[in-house]
């Protein structure tokens, strides 16, 4: 289905009203909805996963079900899951560089 009017994202905004009142302290992410996933919550955390791991226990969301993924050549790792929650579907994202072998050594990349 995809959304041909603001009510047909009725679910996620409710939810990200609802999430703004109850966890006002998170982290704030990139959010947005699609027209054509109009039932669904996307929130992306970027340069760590801090905000994504927030988010994560926030929502009660397991860490086992939290898939993993490099991407750009094995610069960035990625964090994926998402669950039901407030009616909605939410999709939590995070992204991270991954450090160079210089910088797990304690050195200064090139």
């Amino acid at each position: 289905m995809t959304a041909q009017t603001l009510t047909d994202f009725a679910a996620p905004l409710r939810l990200l009203r609802l999430l703004a009142v109850e966890h006002a302290e998170l982290p704030a992410p990139d959010v947005a909805l699609s027209t054509w996933f109009p039932d669904r919550l996307e929130l992306t955390f970027h340069d760590d996963f801090a905000g994504f791991e927030a988010w994560r226990d926030a929502l009660g969301i397991d860490p086992a079900g939290v898939s993993y993924g490099v991407q750009s050549g094995g610069r960035t790792a990625v964090l994926k899951v998402h669950t039901e929650y407030g009616g909605a579907e939410v999709h939590l994202t995070g992204f991270a560089d991954v450090p160079t072998a210089d910088e797990t050594r304690g050195g200064e990349a090139a």
